[in-house]
């Protein structure tokens, strides 16, 4: 096919403005795109136009919030490659070599081959959120804070969220506490010590957590020879949701294209709302400042909703204080107009729910094909109870993840303490479930491994408690067994399961169940070729079980969906109610202290509206008018 003729191809499916997104040249480019306006399509078409002008694949870096989007990414470039007959069917080549990946995970690439340079040892393990809780409380426990005074000291888990907004936003200690954590105030002093003995155990015994990732990838690119060699090899980067990066990730990324040349940014300023993760909206907002000969594209066609629904959404973001000026529309004028609909309280909003769902159903909706969006978990609860007493199924996202389960994480454990035998949170956890081995039992006998592989012969000579001495021996081979470069995956995880799973009765309710997950781990490792490779992709994009772990399944296979408004991003249904639009609910009455806090609960408000394709109804307990929130009222969701 001549090449002029493959480029019309490229572009026919497209519209105008995707089509000037697509065929943009070297220099930066922001792509402004609205709720359901193609943006995938959009960057898809963008890489698969870039290796059609002879850039090699091996040149692109890729850039996602998942593992998922990158690999469903680089599939439809290569399946428009095919179609555009430059490669034979079924290859992969066209796009081989191409690096895509999340943000944590090609960091985790370029430190394994650069780290060294800025003292980082190539054999580093990552520490996934609850390990690094896990490795503050332990410093928590050796500095003994929580004795140093009589009042309540930071959990672990708000230590860690402390920590984690002081890298990610590159804020001082002082500001964040005042800002974000003003209950620990006091304790600013005794926190600036855990951190600082957090960060130098780390390097000493060669952990990262998902922060240091950012950090260390940011330092290496302060080298010369790194930032020369990664401009080398990387001539175009792409970076999709934008609008959801951290401070730290934009430096990365000024870093990597100090100039602009050959980068690609895609987000919508309207669906910024992860603010809680330390994301912030300046980033995209500030595009153009930054790099002043960008060019900004704005998708505005509309593929998912009705043109009532877009207006509404249009008015809604109508009045925020700044963002890139977009109206979305679509040529889907059927459909009616959204409800707003008053209730008199919660159990008369859930009644009508499910009067509405069941209605629609009728009428050939499936529930699946319906969602009902809250802002906080806790929302749903009436709704919940009525969908129960009525035996409607239903599936509530954001619950325990399959790798957040205590038994899956203590078969992880064996195998990150082989991999590191340094790993004192690993090491902990392991130990601590044989019977009789306390913390301090568990740090001693930590403290004895020797710096050489396969140190654990040495606790062969080692008398452990006497309610362990059984296990003991068993217990010593297993891991002397986990360090034999010569026995696969899938027989080291056999083999863990063969010592732990007659210890689960003893641990924890339900065994059944967290056995048969047990299983699933020893099928996942099957998938990888190392322990290596294995423990740092499932720590930085863990699998997801398909059933509320260790409880029966739902057996239906129809179920309402039931999520936060956050959890619903990037989703979308036929059709959305949305529960307790009122003041002190959305918006969220934690979350109206600052103009910026107003406004990003706005933008939530508007990626809710924007899950729906054909109905939308909105719903308004009057019992709750009156707001909580004693600022202007101005804000208040009647106006």
């Amino acid at each position: 096919m001549p090449r002029q003729s493959i480029r019309d191809q490229i572009l026919k499916p497209l519209n105008a403005q995707q089509r000037d997104a697509v065929t943009h040249g070297e220099e930066p480019l922001l792509i402004v795109a609205g709720a359901g306006t193609g943006k995938t399509a959009t960057i898809v078409h963008r890489v698969a136009w870039q290796i059609l002008d002879g850039v090699p694949p091996h040149r692109i870096m890729l850039l996602t919030f998942t593992r998922r989007a990158a690999e469903e990414m680089i599939r439809r470039v290569n399946a428009v490659l095919r179609r555009m007959a430059l490669s034979e069917e079924g290859s992969t080549l066209m796009t081989s070599g191409l690096v895509g990946g999340t943000f944590h995970a090609v960091a985790v690439r370029i430190l394994r081959q650069y780290g060294p340079r800025i003292g980082l040892s190539p054999d580093f393990t990552v520490l996934d959120r609850s390990d690094a809780e896990d490795y503050l409380d332990v410093l928590r426990a050796e500095l003994k804070l929580t004795e140093k005074t009589s009042r309540r000291f930071p959990k672990k888990g708000t230590c860690a969220d402390i920590y984690s907004r002081v890298v990610n936003a590159q804020e001082p200690l002082e500001k964040v506490l005042e800002e974000r954590f003003p209950w620990c105030r006091d304790f600013e002093g005794d926190l600036r010590e855990l951190f600082s003995l957090y960060q130098r155990r780390k390097l000493e015994n060669a952990n990262l957590d998902f922060d240091d990732l950012l950090l260390k990838w940011r330092e290496v690119l302060a080298d010369p020879f790194v930032a020369s060699e990664s401009a080398r090899r990387f001539t175009r980067v792409f970076v999709d949701e934008y609008q959801d990066t951290n401070v730290l990730q934009a430096e990365i990324l000024y870093r990597l294209c100090p100039t602009g040349a050959g980068l690609t940014v895609v987000g919508d300023d309207a669906q910024s709302i992860y603010s809680f993760r330390a994301a912030t909206v300046r980033n995209i907002l500030d595009f153009p400042q930054h790099y002043p000969a960008a060019r900004l594209v704005v998708l505005e066609q509309n593929y998912r909703s009705t043109v009532p629904i877009l207006r509404l959404a249009n008015e809604v973001m109508a009045a925020a204080a700044e963002k890139f000026t977009k109206n979305l529309w679509s040529g889907n004028e059927f459909g009616g107009k959204p409800l707003l609909v008053a209730c008199n309280d919660e159990q008369d909003q859930a009644e009508y729910i499910v009067r509405r769902i069941l209605s629609l159903r009728e009428e050939g909706i499936d529930l699946r094909c319906q969602a009902v969006l809250f802002r906080a978990g806790h929302h749903s609860l009436v709704l919940e109870a009525e969908l129960t007493r009525r035996g409607i199924p239903y599936h509530k996202y954001g619950g325990l993840k399959f790798l957040e389960t205590a038994h899956i994480k203590d078969l992880l454990a064996f195998l990150k303490l082989a991999e590191n035998p340094r790993d004192i949170v690993a090491g902990t956890r392991v130990l601590r479930l044989l019977p009789g081995v306390g913390a301090a039992k568990a740090r001693a006998l930590l403290g004895l491994l020797p710096a050489r592989p396969n140190p654990f012969d040495v606790w062969r000579a080692t008398r452990p408690p006497a309610a362990a001495a059984k296990l003991w021996p068993d217990f010593v081979k297993l891991m002397e067994g986990l360090c034999d470069p010569q026995v696969p995956l899938v027989a080291q995880v056999a083999s863990i399961r063969e010592f732990y799973e007659p210890l689960l009765p003893e641990l924890y309710d339900n065994p059944n169940p967290r056995a048969r997950d047990l299983e699933q781990v020893e099928l996942i490792a099957s998938r990888y070729a190392d322990r290596r490779t294995m423990l740092t992709e499932i720590t930085l994009d863990p699998p997801s079980s398909t059933q509320d772990l260790a409880a029966d399944p739902i057996l239906d296979d129809d179920y309402l969906v039931l999520s936060t408004i956050h959890s619903a991003k990037g989703l979308e249904w036929d059709a959305v109610y949305v529960l307790n639009a009122t003041d002190g609910h959305i918006p969220s009455d934690m979350s109206t202290r600052s103009q910026e806090q107003i406004e990003e609960e706005r933008r939530l408000f508007y990626v809710a509206l924007t899950r729906a394709k054909r109905h939308l109804i909105v719903c308004h307990p009057t019992r709750y008018y009156i707001s909580r929130y004693s600022g202007d009222p101005q804000y208040g969701f009647a106006q």
